[in-house]
C-alpha cells in the first residue's frame, strides 16, 4: 500500500514531524517577535540583511547608554541553537535572553540567522554562519553598510557563541577563523552553552543512557544526511588529532548543566583543550540541578541570572 501524503516520514518529535510529501511541521521553535527597543532592559535591536543571495538576517543589539557614549564596545556574535533543525534569531527566547545579556555586560550583540535543516541540511548553518562573521567583519573600518556596527564595535575584542547546535557552530567558526584569516577583527574568545558534541564511544554517564543516545544521533542525521555517523569531525571535533591547534582564540568558557547528558562532552572539551598544547585559558561553569538549555526556558532563575552575570564578567575581562 502506497504511503499517504498526510503520513510520517520522519518523527524527530518534540523538535519536528517530516511528512511523506516533504512537508515539515516545526513543534518547537516556530514563533517570532519584532525587534525594537526593550522598555525592560532599555536594549535596542533591529534586524539586517547579510547575505542577498540567501536573503538571511542578523539581529542587532545595542544597550541603551551606548548613544551618549563615545566608548567602543566589545561585540558577541551569536549562534543560536535547536538541532540547527528549529528555532530563529528573532524567537523571543532569545530575543529575551540577549537583550539581557546585552544589558548586563555592556556589549553589541549580533544575532545570526541561518538556514536550517532539513530543507537546508549541514554544511548550509555553517556557511551561513561564516558568512555573516565576514559580513560583520566587513565593517571594521567604520565603513560598513550597518552604521551601528561602524560606531559602537570595538573588533579589537570580538567573542562567538551560541547555545547547543550554535555553541557546535561557534566553535567551528572560530577554528575557520584561524584558518581563513580576518585580519581585521581579533577574535578574544568563545563562549559555548551547553555544546552539541557527540561521537561514537561514550563519555562519562553518556553510556548509561542508550535511548537519549539513539535521540541524539537521530538529530544529527536529520540535520546532516550525508554523515559519516557519530565521529564525524562536525559533530565530534573534539577526537581530532589537531584539536585546539586551530582555535583561533585564547579564552574560552564553556557552560554546562548538570542534568543534561551533554555536558560530559563539554567537560571533555575542556579537558582535551587543556592537553592539546593550545596556548590559551579555559574554564567551566556547571549549573547544579539544571537541564539542557535552561537558562532560556527559565530566564529569571537564580541560575540562569548566575550565567549571564558570569558571561558579562568572562567578556569583560577580555577587555584590550
Amino acid at each position: 500500500m502506497e504511503p499517504t501524503a498526510s503520513e510520517i516520514r520522519i518523527d524527530a518529535a518534540p523538535l519536528l514531524r517530516v511528512y511523506q510529501d516533504g512537508r515539515i511541521e516545526r513543534l518547537l521553535g516556530s514563533q517570532t517577535v519584532p525587534p525594537g527597543l526593550d522598555p525592560k532592559t532599555n536594549v535596542e535591536s533591529k534586524d539586517v540583511v547579510y547575505s542577498q543571495e540567501t536573503a538571511q538576517s542578523v539581529r542587532i543589539y545595542v544597550p541603551g547608554t551606548v548613544v551618549t557614549s563615545a566608548q567602543k564596545l566589545p561585540l558577541l556574535v551569536y549562534f543560536h541553537g535547536g538541532g540547527f533543525c528549529i528555532e530563529t534569531a528573532f524567537s523571543p527566547t532569545y530575543q529575551n535572553y540577549l537583550n539581557a545579556l546585552v544589558a548586563e555586560a555592556k556589549i553589541v550583540a549580533v544575532s545570526v540567522d541561518y538556514r536550517r535543516a532539513p530543507e537546508h541540511p549541514i554544511p548550509a548553518a555553517y556557511d551561513d554562519s561564516w558568512t555573516a562573521l565576514k559580513w560583520v567583519a566587513s565593517h571594521y573600518d567604520g565603513n560598513g553598510p550597518e552604521q551601528w556596527l561602524n560606531r559602537y564595535v570595538d573588533f579589537e575584542n570580538v567573542y562567538l557563541s551560541g547555545d547547543s547546535a550554535g555553541a557546535n557552530i561557534a566553535h567551528h567558526i572560530a577554528v575557520k577563523t584561524s584558518k581563513e584569516k580576518l585580519d581585521c577583527m581579533n577574535l578574544v574568545g568563545i563562549i559555548l552553552t551547553h555544546p552539541f558534541f557527540w561521537g561514537n564511544e561514550p563519555v562519562g554517564d553518556e553510556v548509561k543512557n542508550p535511548a537519549v543516545r539513539a535521540i541524539i544521533e537521530g538529530i544529527w542525521r536529520l540535520a546532516s544526511p550525508t554523515t559519516s555517523g557519530s565521529d564525524d569531525p562536525l559533530i565530534n571535533p573534539i577526537d581530532d588529532q589537531s584539536f585546539g591547534s586551530f582555535l583561533g582564540c585564547k579564552r574560552v568558557l564553556i557552560c554546562v548543566a548538570e542534568k543534561d547528558i551533554l555536558k560530559y562532552r563539554g567537560w571533555y572539551y575542556c579537558e582535551k583543550l587543556k592537553n592539546s598544547g593550545w596556548d590559551g585559558e579555559v574554564e567551566v561553569m556547571e549549573a547544579e540541578g539544571e537541564v539542557h538549555v535552561f537558562h532560556l526556558s527559565k530566564p529569571c532563575c537564580s541560575n540562569a541570572v548566575a550565567k549571564v552575570k558570569k558571561v558579562a564578567e568572562f567578556m569583560n575581562q577580555g577587555k584590550a
